[in-house]
């Protein structure tokens, strides 16, 4: 099953290092029947780009805990069998959580935010408990990084990627 998994640009470093992604288990999103249900005109890619955009939205959060990260946002993209993979629909009705450890081959790719998405990210990261909250001000202001389409990245780049910051 394909799982979208949101991180960090510290997160993608310390998966080069070890191998593996995270402590399970790992929070994501994927395409789960909750949501083929909830959106059941969808075709696979766009319930995919879905899932891809909650865990995107969900490395804001990340980036709100981690004041020393770099303010991109970051989806790790795994294929993992199957039986790991727990829905957890109180959650969202994408959301799943990964039991097992995730190894680096397990990794399909990357999308991470341009750089010139920083300010705005940096933004959305600062007003992400305001938003939830229910500001529409912090609203506006998760839009504006949301507006960023992240870029694609093979496994085998992380390592380059993480070099240019």
């Amino acid at each position: 099953m394909r799982v979208y998994l949101p991180s960090t640009l510290t997160a993608l470093r310390s998966l080069l290092d070890t191998g593996v992604v995270g402590e399970p288990p790992l929070p994501g999103y994927a395409v789960t029947p909750a949501l083929r249900e909830w959106y059941a005109e969808g075709d696979l890619e766009e319930l995919e780009y879905i899932a891809l955009t909650l865990a995107a939205k969900a490395s804001v959060r990340l980036l709100d805990a981690d004041q020393d990260a770099v303010r991109r946002r970051v989806v790790v993209v795994v294929e993992v069998p199957d039986p790991v993979v727990e829905p957890a629909t109180h959650v969202d009705r994408a959301a799943v959580r990964i039991s097992d450890p995730v190894a680096l081959k397990l990794v399909h790719a990357v999308h991470v935010d341009d750089p010139s998405a920083i300010p705005d990210v940096t933004v959305a990261a600062d007003a992400v408990i305001e938003a939830d909250l229910g500001s529409e001000d912090a609203a506006f202001r998760m839009e504006q990084a949301e507006g960023h389409e992240l870029q694609w990245y093979a496994s085998q780049e992380i390592g380059p990627l993480l070099e240019l910051g």
